[in-house]
């Protein structure tokens, strides 16, 4: 097996990006993001999470995060599982014109997997990067705080609510993160905007 984009030291900071099977754009409605941020907040409260950065977009979540716990895969395991039958509930139960659509999508994507039971949400991949240097953790938080810039949904990065970016700017947020506390020195702490 591939030991590209695993995480290997279980216990370093990691970039990474959850992304949903098919870019399936889910994430378009409040009450899946909430399910999303309910999750971080749980995890960080019972199981150790250190959220650095974050940004929820309509199909993927791009993070920075490391396990206090020193157990990362586990954590994302976790967060991932639950976070997918949360949704799929409440695509099942809550209002949603797209319902039969995204349902059948997900038992797709399920279909294609041999070890999958009903429906898959997420894909199998975290695309995770350990963060080795203070530049490469300040460039990682940028390209997630700059997805929604990019995407034209904000001007500037600290106004797109479900992102960590306001928790950079005025230490303001829907939930709190872990301020990064330079144990990687390098002296090279640039920034495009704040």
């Amino acid at each position: 097996m591939s030991q590209g984009y695993q995480i290997i030291n279980q216990s370093a900071i990691h970039y990474m990006t959850f992304q949903v099977v098919d870019w399936v754009d889910i994430f378009t409605r409040q009450v899946y993001r909430d399910i999303v941020l309910d999750s971080f907040r749980y995890s960080q409260k019972e199981k150790g999470l250190w959220l650095y950065a974050y940004v929820i977009m309509s199909n993927h979540i791009h993070l920075i995060a490391a396990s206090k716990e020193g157990k990362l895969s586990d954590l994302v395991r976790d967060i991932k599982k639950f976070t997918a039958a949360k949704i799929l509930k409440a695509i099942e139960t809550e209002p949603e014109s797209r319902r039969d659509w995204l349902l059948k999508r997900f038992e797709f994507a399920a279909r294609s997997k041999s070890n999958m039971k009903t429906l898959q949400f997420w894909t199998h991949e975290n695309h995770a990067i350990e963060i080795f240097s203070d530049k490469f953790f300040f460039q990682k938080a940028d390209y997630i705080h700059l997805n929604p810039v990019r995407a034209g949904i904000v001007a500037k990065p600290e106004d797109y609510l479900y992102s960590s970016a306001s928790n950079f700017v005025d230490k303001g947020g829907l939930i709190g993160i872990e301020y990064f506390d330079a144990r990687f020195i390098d002296g090279s702490r640039k920034t495009t905007y704040w």
